[in-house]
């Protein structure tokens, strides 16, 4: 299964790419590609 993940806030964004294997019992998790970007230097 493959996972994107998402997340804001008023200042930054991130998102990321993560594949998941295995079962329940027995979950493995793999980024795959993830990026930051933030404002917080423009507001300083």
């Amino acid at each position: 299964m493959i996972i994107l993940g998402i997340e804001t806030s008023c200042d930054e964004t991130a998102v990321s790419v993560i594949e998941a294997k295995g079962d329940l019992k027995s979950l493995q998790f793999k980024i795959l590609g993830s990026a930051v970007n933030s404002q917080i230097e423009i507001h300083k």
